[in-house]
């Protein structure tokens, strides 16, 4: 009788999981919003709270200037947008972070510190991670879903021009050592699922 139960209440669980994991594919679950200017993005490791699928209609409007996302100034997020990830279970991962439009050039990126610099890249974080292996992702930006493939900018000149500065901070101690504090990656993101570019899915 013991083991029936259990098998049952093995059943029950999953199937409450499947229903839950269902009917979030369908409304979806934004990450919620961690201003990063507050003790507590700094208690968290200097990173945001996750998501899952995001929200929203999807756009297969062509974009050909992105500097409009400057512009952006949600009453709570700012202008921060959110990022879905493709992660090797099969359940999105999502987050919040900053992008960086030049024209028709769209860039996403984030930075390394403190006991991440430890870690070998892209292994610093998770939405890293699967986007260095899985390329497909999906951006909120001003309430639109763009469907949309990354790829990293390796070039150090490049991301210097990107951001008009050294993507590595370094500090020197006072006995004239230097030391690496902080690292900035980027990349460049381009639309797929546009009927002008055609399915560009890799």
């Amino acid at each position: 009788m013991t083991l029936r139960v259990i098998k049952i209440g093995l059943l029950v669980f999953v199937a409450l999981v499947a229903i839950s994991l269902l009917t979030l594919r369908i409304v979806g679950f934004d990450p919620p919003y961690l201003d990063a200017r507050t003790a507590e993005f700094g208690e968290r490791g200097r990173t945001g709270y996750v998501g899952l699928w995001l929200s929203g209609d999807v756009t297969h409007e062509r974009i050909t200037d992105w500097d409009w996302v400057n512009e952006v100034n949600d009453s709570e997020r700012g202008n921060t947008i959110m990022l879905e990830t493709r992660t090797w279970y099969g359940i999105p991962h999502s987050v919040v972070i900053n992008a960086t439009p030049r024209g028709d050039k769209l860039y996403i990126g984030g930075s390394e510190q403190d006991f991440r610099l430890d870690r070998e890249f892209p292994n610093s974080k998770r939405w890293w991670a699967n986007i260095e292996r899985d390329p497909r992702v999906r951006m909120k930006i001003d309430g639109k879903i763009y469907e949309m493939t990354v790829a990293r900018v390796i070039d150090h000149t490049e991301v210097m021009q990107i951001i008009g500065r050294d993507p590595i901070t370094r500090t020197v101690g006072p006995d004239g050592t230097e030391e690496i504090t902080g690292v900035r990656h980027y990349w460049q993101v381009f639309q797929r699922n546009i009927p002008d570019y055609g399915d560009a899915s890799s």
